[in-house]
């Protein structure tokens, strides 16, 4: 099977081309001509990639597609900075790393570049699954990241876990373990001791818990890690319309009773 052709040619192709020439073409001036890009390594840089990762993810759940586009841009120069500090060691360059991702795509589209049929994102992930074990992954959970913060974690191992069929067949199943994993922890926090391992056995359950909670938010089609975040944003902005409030009311956080931060607190669920 041939693959499929695009449905209609890119008018904008060739200005992309030019904006992405441009890029490297600053990124090589930079590299050479200013103090601070010329010392960075891939190391230094690393943590300001996560923190540009975070940005993208924070623009994304406000909606702001201009900040989006921004968060987009420096993510970019991240990826152009590491392929040219790659270069100049002689281990890879730009070329490289763009060949490397269109060969792994095609690889694990057989149903696009190959004779695969696959009519459904299950089946499409379940194939993607099976390749990366044949083309020498030793665990379906290789590719998992060490650091992902847990919730991300657990959501891309149940995830993995899926595309090779180890999963639940109803969501009614699912939230069954989620009552039984609720009271397992009730069980083990009502007779917790002083003892080390009494407590260890509490935070066991609870992380079995919160592991078959994200199960069941995957199971219902719900992102556990944005829903979690957008609670944080609501949280913040109702706990800061306390603040602001209560202080042009000439009062203070920690002189106030909990009865009177509560009065803010439901004003501020009604904005």
């Amino acid at each position: 099977m041939a693959k499929k052709p695009l449905a209609q040619p890119d008018p904008n192709r060739q200005a992309k081309l030019e904006a992405f020439d441009r890029l490297l073409t600053i990124m090589d001036e930079l590299r050479e001509n200013c103090p601070w890009d010329r010392k960075q390594t891939m190391g230094s840089i690393r943590h300001l990639t996560i923190e540009e990762t975070y940005e993208l993810s924070d623009s994304i759940l406000d909606g702001n597609y201009a900040e989006v586009k921004k968060e987009l841009g420096d993510l970019m120069l991240h990826n152009v900075f590491y392929a040219r500090i790659a270069a100049e060691q002689k281990l890879f360059d730009m070329a490289d790393v763009l060949n490397s991702i269109c060969d792994k795509l095609v690889e694990r589209h057989p149903h696009v570049y190959g004779d695969v049929e696959a009519n459904d994102e299950a089946t499409v992930k379940a194939n993607w699954e099976k390749i990366k074990l044949r083309t020498g992954n030793q665990s379906v959970l290789e590719g998992v990241p060490k650091s992902l913060p847990a919730l991300v974690k657990a959501i891309r191992i149940q995830d993995k876990a899926r595309g090779v069929g180890f999963d639940w067949e109803k969501k009614e199943q699912v939230w069954q373990k989620v009552e039984e994993e609720m009271q397992e922890f009730k069980r083990a926090f009502d007779s917790e001791t002083d003892e080390p391992d009494n407590r260890q056995k509490v935070v066991e359950e609870f992380g079995d818990l919160l592991f078959s909670l994200v199960n069941y938010a995957r199971f219902i089609n719900i992102d556990p890690e944005e829903a979690l975040e957008r609670t944080n944003k609501k949280f913040i902005k109702r706990f800061q319309y306390l603040e602001r409030e209560s202080a042009r009311d000439g009062k203070k956080l920690g002189e106030m009773s909990l009865a009177e931060m509560d009065m803010y607190w439901e004003m501020a669920k009604k904005i």
